[in-house]
């Protein structure tokens, strides 16, 4: 049997070959298990419960769950772009990357707030969603987020500040927030040996 010639030169050894799988099968393994604990598959969805991953969305998940919104829109529905599926993809993942990032950092303010391209998604999705208010009662429609940046006009949330999660300043301000926190993915036996 030929043997290819690039495997030949990298592993050119049996013990070089067996080396290589070892190590890839550690590399999998561990990557697999660290999005496991991570709870990657939930952001798959868009199950609202997903966001509550890190704890400092627990406020903000308080205050849309008691909200209006909370029977018509998730948080994908306001915080992701909807033109197209490759768009929303690109914008949650570079979005959630950011997230991990400043959770991992611990650089989170104690009050969350849209940066401007997410803002920008924020308004467009409160057009699209209230269409008919936006453009037949108060002509909102017409103006974007970057133009209210402008002086051209108001994002919704200057006078709809409240809406859909109520004032929030701080991780206190909810400080009694029943959310659904995910279960952990660490099996019982090992907590039992952990708190042992």
């Amino acid at each position: 049997m030929a043997k290819l010639p690039i495997i030949s030169k990298l592993f050119p050894s049996y013990r070089w070959k067996v080396t290589a799988l070892i190590v890839c099968g550690v590399l999998v393994g561990g990557g697999g298990l660290f999005m496991y604990l991570l709870r990657a598959h939930t952001y798959l969805g868009d199950d609202p419960a997903a966001c509550v991953n890190c704890h400092i969305m627990a406020s903000y998940y308080a205050t849309w769950m008691h909200s209006s919104h909370s029977r018509d829109a998730t948080c994908n529905d306001c915080h992701v772009p909807h033109e197209n599926i490759v768009k929303k993809w690109a914008f949650k993942g570079m979005d959630g990357m950011k997230h991990v990032g400043a959770f991992l950092t611990k650089s989170e303010p104690q009050a969350i707030q849209a940066e401007a391209a997410s803002a920008q998604v924020i308004m467009n999705n409160c057009i699209r969603c209230h269409t008919q208010l936006t453009n037949e009662f108060v002509d909102a429609g017409k103006i974007d987020y970057m133009m209210t940046l402008t002086g051209d006009g108001k994002a919704c949330w200057d006078c709809h500040r409240d809406v859909p999660h109520g004032g929030m300043n701080s991780l206190s301000s909810t400080p009694a927030a029943l959310v659904p926190y995910p279960e952990s993915p660490v099996p019982e036996w090992l907590q039992k040996l952990i708190k042992e």
